[in-house]
């Protein structure tokens, strides 16, 4: 009997967050809708959306549309791979930017861009081959009798370099500058994020209960039933689907996928089937502020939502390190 008082107000503590994080999203939705240099009224926006045709409010669906969806998946995606790659790796400063991965991911996106045009639309495809090899060599190069936390940092920075310089080389600097792709985002666009979603989304969910025995040794997890090395092998798998496919679109956006994770498990805990799909309610809500943000507060001009976020997540960074990754711990 001494447990349910303690149980009824976390529970309450995690349905308040997901409510509010739910609403504030919702309202976040239809802001960044109708902010921007094409300026329309609440009404204006909701009957030309919903009700009948209007030619202001049709460029906004044709030009600012796609660009929130697709804020929207990339931000939870990019969230989700680095709560993900933070379980699988045991390391609270794993975030597919920092370790190489995204690097690795545009890098063959944009390789293939170049040499293959016409399969522009298979580019997240050769991203998720380039984000796994960058993932297998610091894998790899990391690995000496175990994962040290520090050891994947530093190869994972190294490898990021070496994919950073070969883009600039081949495709020049502009490549390897930070940037939002979220800026002339188009439904086709959002489509094909959306497909990649689809999938790794859902399996991120059902993979969530898992990611809770990564906390434990190989030998214990393997004593509760649990297969360590396939479930780090499929744990990765899909963390690197989900950043490969975002980066393919929208390109590289450093700490977001440090940043939610660890916003996310200081508010709902560290139990993986809420923190799951609240850190992806999170991400998306955090890429779309930042968006947002970007486009209102020097408008004309757009500030990048990349750049806002390595404004943000380099200081948070410091911070982890400093306290030598504790933060979010329960």
């Amino acid at each position: 009997m001494k447990v349910l008082p303690q149980k009824i107000p976390l529970l309450w503590r995690r349905s308040l967050a997901c409510a509010v994080l739910g609403l504030l999203t919702f309202g976040l939705f239809f802001t960044a809708l109708k902010s921007g240099s094409l300026s329309v009224t609440w009404d204006e926006l909701r009957r030309g959306l919903f009700v009948a045709y209007d030619p202001r409010v049709a460029a906004i669906y044709d030009l600012r549309f796609p660009r929130v969806v697709v804020a929207l998946l990339a931000g939870g995606m990019l969230a989700l791979s680095g709560l993900f790659l933070q379980a699988a790796l045991r390391n609270p400063l794993a975030d597919p930017g920092i370790i190489g991965i995204a690097g690795g991911a545009a890098f063959a996106a944009s390789l293939a861009g170049a040499l293959f045009p016409m399969l522009y639309f298979s580019k997240p495809i050769f991203a998720f081959m380039g984000g796994m090899l960058a993932f297998l060599l610091i894998y790899r190069l990391a690995w000496k009798g175990s994962l040290d936390p520090v050891r994947i940092i530093l190869v994972g920075v190294a490898v990021s370099a070496v994919f950073t310089g070969l883009s600039a080389a081949l495709f020049g600097p502009a490549i390897a500058a930070p940037g939002s792709g979220l800026i002339q985002r188009s439904w086709s666009d959002a489509r094909q994020l959306a497909l990649c979603a689809a999938g790794g989304i859902p399996a991120a969910l059902l993979l969530a209960p898992v990611c809770d025995f990564m906390a434990l040794e190989d030998r214990t997890a393997r004593g509760l039933g649990i297969n360590a090395d396939l479930a780090r092998g499929l744990i990765s798998v899909v963390a690197v689907i989900l950043a490969a496919a975002a980066t393919a679109i929208i390109g590289t956006v450093g700490f977001l996928a440090l940043i939610a994770p660890h916003m996310a498990r200081r508010i709902v805990g560290s139990d993986h089937r809420i923190l799951t799909p609240f850190t992806l309610l999170l991400g998306a809500f955090i890429l779309l502020a930042a968006d947002t943000l970007g486009r209102v507060i020097a408008a004309p001009v757009e500030i990048p939502a990349a750049v806002l976020m390595n404004v943000v997540g380099g200081p948070f960074f410091i911070i982890l390190l400093r306290k030598g990754g504790r933060i979010g711990k329960q």
